[in-house]
């Protein structure tokens, strides 16, 4: 999205991070008898090296435990304490006599009441996707050794959401750029009537509570990590001498979150109520892309049942990454829950990247250096076939920018691909191989129009599949990178007649004909190849 952003001329910071702190870490670490943040090292490095191969480029992929993170949070807390927004108060927790710890939302698990599913954690269930409170568990037990915990007496500190119920719901009524699942989800939470929400834990792995009193207390992981978004931006604003104001005090500033539906109240309650309790300066979100689940062969991922396929083991399947990121971009679940099979990816793969893109841009290059001493040709007048042509693959190209400007990235990957069979169409339809033969100059429009499609098409493509995108650029003769260009609605002819094409190559490959019959073989070397590659404490 930040590649396509950029092309419209944006200006665009995009940030994520490590989310290193919270029960799921401390728990994890404790099983493996080391120190929390030993385990959160080793994972930050890995990602940071898969986003790499993965060809996500961040401005800055951060880490909780950055020390800027933790000051961020901290002078953020005292601000909404400053402000009224946060208030003591007793509470009975679970209790582990024999880890002799109090425990805190994810150390608890247990029978979920709303929808009976066995291993509810203490702060969400994952099946349903009820946030819940220890407490609300049925059955509960430690997560840590499996033992019934007790009830025992404990102070925390609360972050008042009921006051900010109202302009939470009119936010939500009014942001048009909400997309409708976040939308209902959001509202109907908040009819059941938000409540105080407590925004500090008794663990020791955490951002140290800034309170008077609070010694020995953490902040709640889901209330800092939200604010990950903030402080990386700051991090990396400051490191190119810019102010963290200019970004997040502008009214003009849009803001964009890539979630799974999981994590709507958090960021659609939660994070704007932060916002607003703080000064109310910053921009809320503008758009909260958030998926649907994605389903592995039908069934859920699950690391401990083996079912799924890891973001490292992939790569060891088809090194190249864009073919990964065009085929789960074609299975994106922005609407409903969808499904990831070989099957389907080996459609995708085969006759979507190789027959309807691939073999399209391949033949009008193969063609122009064949028959036009590798120049883009001069061309004649057009008629009515080409002004069809040019008008089809326009409005292709036009609805391609305004879904992605919607975050539809599957929807926007339509129009990719209706650009490429329009100029498959055409071409079928011009048959240039018989106008050489009569009429060199008929054919040279012909080609004129082709390359300037295959051009458009490039720079659809360049935001998903930015490795091959940047090839193809070249081979059309381009010497500067393909993300200096810019999207222009108005006109699809970017391409100059007189140029030399480069080098040429296939865009793509396809797989071969016995790839299903072998893939659980290749699945599984390629699951022994990542877990020699993984660091030793995050092999499974």
């Amino acid at each position: 999205m930040t590649r396509f952003l950029r092309m419209l001329g944006e200006d665009v910071i995009s940030v994520s991070g490590s989310d290193e702190h919270g029960t799921p870490i401390e728990v994890e670490a404790r099983k493996k008898n080391i120190d929390p943040r030993r385990l959160t090292d080793e994972a930050h490095s890995y990602i940071v090296k898969l986003l790499k191969r993965w060809r996500i480029e961040l401005d800055n992929y951060s880490r909780t435990e950055s020390e800027v993170h933790k000051q961020f949070v901290r002078e953020f807390m005292l601000r909404l304490e400053s402000k009224g927004y946060i208030f003591t108060q007793k509470m009975v927790l679970p209790y582990c006599e024999r880890d002799r710890i109090f425990l805190p939302d994810r150390f608890v698990e247990g029978r979920c009441p709303r929808c009976g599913y066995p291993n509810a954690r203490g702060d969400q269930c994952e099946n349903c996707g009820s946030l819940l409170d220890p407490l609300d568990l049925i059955s509960p037990r430690c997560a840590i050794c499996g033992s019934k915990p007790i009830l025992k007496e404990t102070m925390h500190w609360f972050f008042d959401l009921k006051k900010l119920e109202n302009p939470i719901r009119k936010w939500l009524e009014e942001n048009k750029g909400l997309w409708d699942n976040v939308r209902n989800y959001s509202l109907n939470w908040i009819k059941e009537g938000l409540k105080p929400r407590s925004i500090t834990r008794d663990n020791e792995w955490g951002i140290e509570a800034p309170f008077k009193g609070a010694e020995r207390k953490t902040i709640y992981v889901w209330f800092e990590a939200l604010l990950g978004y903030l402080s990386a931006s700051k991090e990396v604003l400051e490191k190119r001498g810019r102010l963290f104001e200019e970004f997040w005090y502008d009214k003009n500033t849009k803001t964009i979150y890539f979630i799974g539906k999981d994590n709507i109240p958090f960021h659609a309650v939660i994070l704007p109520a932060m916002l607003i309790a703080s000064d109310n300066r910053h921009p809320l979100p503008t758009v909260i892309s958030s998926t649907e689940y994605l389903l592995y062969e039908g069934e859920k991922f699950s690391k401990s049942r083996r079912i799924g396929l890891w973001a490292d083991e992939a790569l060891y399947i088809l090194e190249d990454p864009d073919y990964w990121r065009f085929s789960l971009v074609r299975i994106r679940p922005e609407e409903r829950d969808t499904n990831f099979s070989w099957k389907e990816f080996m459609r995708i793969v085969n006759s979507e990247l190789n027959d309807d893109i691939g073999n399209f841009i391949y033949r009008i290059l193969s063609f122009i250096d064949r028959y036009f001493e590798s120049r883009i040709p001069e061309p004649g007048e057009f008629d009515d076939i080409d002004r069809e042509v040019i008008n089809s693959v326009k409005a292709s190209y036009n609805g391609y920018i305004d879904k992605m400007l919607e975050t539809r990235i599957k929807q926007a990957s339509e129009y990719i691909l209706e650009i490429a069979r329009t100029g498959n169409q055409y071409i079928n339809r011009r048959a240039p191989w018989d106008e050489i033969k009569r009429d060199h100059r008929r054919a040279g429009t012909t080609m004129y129009i082709a390359i300037n499609i295959v051009a458009i098409l490039t720079l659809t493509l360049y935001p998903i599949t930015p490795g091959v995108a940047q090839k193809i650029w070249a081979m059309i003769g381009f010497e500067e990178p393909i993300e200096r260009t810019r999207y222009n609605r108005d006109n699809i002819f970017v391409v100059n007649s007189g140029r030399s094409i480069g080098k040429l190559e296939a865009p793509f490959k396809k797989l071969s004909q016995d790839f299903l019959a072998r893939i659980s073989i290749i699945v599984e070397d390629a699951r022994k190849k990542a877990q020699e590659d993984r660091p030793p404490h995050l092999r499974f």
